[in-house]
């Protein structure tokens, strides 16, 4: 048995996703120009659709689980289930205006054409603030829409806002915060939830190792004891005698979030020959 699972054809979301199933161990047959293709080493099965496609063939279940950002889910409002965040693919859907304008909530957009690719999440935006607003429904290219006299405001996904800026648009107000996810139907099997496990298990191992690095380091003898109470590692670091005497060499693992904080307070310590590498893979 293989378990469906439906991407991105192309663009970003495809290209990280692929990354993702790499890291994990797992070959996909070459998929160039192909809708579906399969791992050859995992039992999976891989359909490759359009994005806003792949929360009703999840929920058909013509595909049992999927990689599509949480802002297609929820427009989309299909029965499916959110079920584990894949941490790439990054943004937010927010409200813009002119920058000559000043937003000052939610009433800001009462009476105003609204352009948008997100009509759903728009509209519950506008009901739970209970106001009245036009929203014109477009498809690519939003941010131009107050410039060609079709909308007053744009509701769009947002990144960097340098696309916005250019043109003449500032960011307002944000609808929904949004990543990556994996969906699932809602009739899996034991058996098909064995194979997700076995994949979950895979991706959490590669999305912790992103979060953490490997640290070597020697440390005079004298100062060892200060030096470990700053590296507690995974249970406890890891320490063995260097062939010059008074110096130990202390392995660890930290977290990225701390690294720069971290590394300073080891050079204060007294810590010497800092290495600082990579993990590919974490099992805890």
């Amino acid at each position: 048995m293989r378990l469906k699972l439906a991407i991105q054809k192309s663009g970003r979301l495809n290209e990280d996703s692929m990354r993702l199933l790499k890291e994990c161990g797992i070959d996909i047959g070459n998929g160039v120009n192909k809708l579906k293709t399969d791992a050859t080493n995992f039992p999976l099965e891989l359909f490759f659709l359009r994005d806003d496609d792949i929360p009703q063939y999840v929920e058909d279940g013509v595909a049992d689980i999927g990689f599509v950002g949480e802002n297609v889910v929820y427009e989309k409002a299909k029965k499916v289930e959110v079920t584990y965040e894949l941490g790439f693919g990054k943004c937010r859907l927010s409200f813009a205006v002119l920058k000559s304008e000043e937003f000052t909530g939610p009433q800001f957009l009462a009476g105003k054409k609204i352009a948008t690719s997100y009509p759903v999440l728009v509209q519950k935006y506008l009901d739970e603030n209970k106001v009245k607003a036009e929203i014109h429904e477009i498809s690519g290219s939003v941010e131009i829409a107050p410039g060609i006299g079709l909308a007053d405001v744009v509701c769009d996904l947002v990144s960097s806002g340098s696309t916005l800026f250019m043109n003449g648009l500032k960011e307002a107000d944000t609808i929904l915060k949004s990543q990556a996810v994996l969906i699932k139907h809602k009739n899996f099997t034991s058996e098909q939830q064995q194979i997700l496990d076995r994949l979950l298990f895979r991706m959490e191992s590669v999305k912790k190792a992103k979060k953490n690095k490997y640290v070597l380091l020697n440390a005079p003898n004298e100062q060892l004891e200060k030096i470990i109470s700053l590296l507690p590692g995974m249970k406890s670091p890891t320490v063995l005698p260097l062939a010059t005497p008074g110096w130990s060499s202390v392995h660890s693992v930290i977290q990225e979030s701390d690294f720069w904080d971290m590394i300073e307070q080891l050079k204060n310590a007294g810590a010497e020959g800092i290495l600082v590498i990579p993990i590919e893979k974490m099992i805890l």
